[in-house]
């Protein structure tokens, strides 16, 4: 059974990593001492920026996580360049659809929230079964309870909580440890234009990446599923689960305040 993840000596792969929490955790699993660190994107420019800036132990991709074949792809690439892969950090993300979006931002969401994370565990799983190996699901405390201003943003990512949890049970006994990252605000390029009233304020302060870093590599000592830098969301969860009525009229006074913001 799956238990602690120690970082020292291993390879990691960070989607999502030009940036943002990706580049955080990425920095973070170098300094915790990982072997060598790939940091992945879709933007190939900004890639190799940040594995430059992160230093010989650091190298990049750049590949669709939304492309079951790219994936697959760089999966092989990296295993044969650097050697097997013992994290892999899916997390990748968008903010696409404000209300109920249209379907271009659906499918969007969709795919990055939910099947890039599919893709990764079919190509990675097989080659960790036996051997071991880590996978930790970036969502969003959106997964847990509700970001106000977009439902696919928060559909898709109670949808990445939900394949955490699955792959987690399903896969223990392959020796495959799961995290599910579940942050609430953090000052991302994402999160850039949030103004005061974005629902995502509601969490209170945002927290910076390096912060969510720190959480990461907390819980990965720990070995804990839920990663939750901002422990009162764990709170938020509980009066969710145990009086569904009262929090969602809890929601809509607070939406209701939003609006007159």
């Amino acid at each position: 059974m799956p238990g602690p993840f120690s970082v020292p000596g291993t390879n990691a792969v960070v989607t999502g990593a030009a940036g943002g929490i990706g580049r955080a955790v990425a920095a973070r699993l170098l300094a915790d001492g990982a072997a060598h660190v790939v940091i992945a994107d879709r933007d190939a420019d900004r890639a190799r920026a940040a594995a430059d800036e992160l230093g010989p132990n650091a190298s990049w991709e750049a590949f669709d996580v939304a492309d079951e074949s790219a994936v697959a792809a760089a999966v092989d690439r990296v295993w044969d360049r650097v050697g097997p892969i013992d994290l892999w950090c899916s997390n990748a993300g968008v903010g696409a659809g404000v209300g109920l979006g249209d379907d271009a931002e659906w499918d969007l969401s969709w795919r990055v929230h939910v099947m890039a994370h599919v893709y990764a565990a079919r190509a990675l799983f097989p080659r960790m079964a036996g051997r071991g190996g880590h996978f930790m699901v970036t969502a969003s405390a959106a997964g847990l309870l509700t970001n106000l201003d977009t439902a696919p943003y928060t559909v898709t990512k109670h949808g990445a909580v939900a394949l955490a949890e699955w792959l987690a049970i399903r896969h223990a006994d392959d020796g495959i440890g799961v995290s599910c990252l579940c942050p609430q605000g953090v000052n991302t390029a994402m999160t850039a234009g949030d103004g005061a009233s974005a629902s995502t304020r509601l969490g209170g302060e945002y927290l910076e990446p390096e912060d969510v870093a720190q959480a990461v590599a907390a819980a990965l000592r720990d070995g804990r599923f839920l990663i939750l830098p901002h422990p009162e969301a764990a709170d938020y969860e509980l009066r969710r689960a145990q009086d569904r009525d009262r929090w969602l009229k809890g929601m809509r006074k607070a939406w209701a305040k939003l609006k007159g913001a």
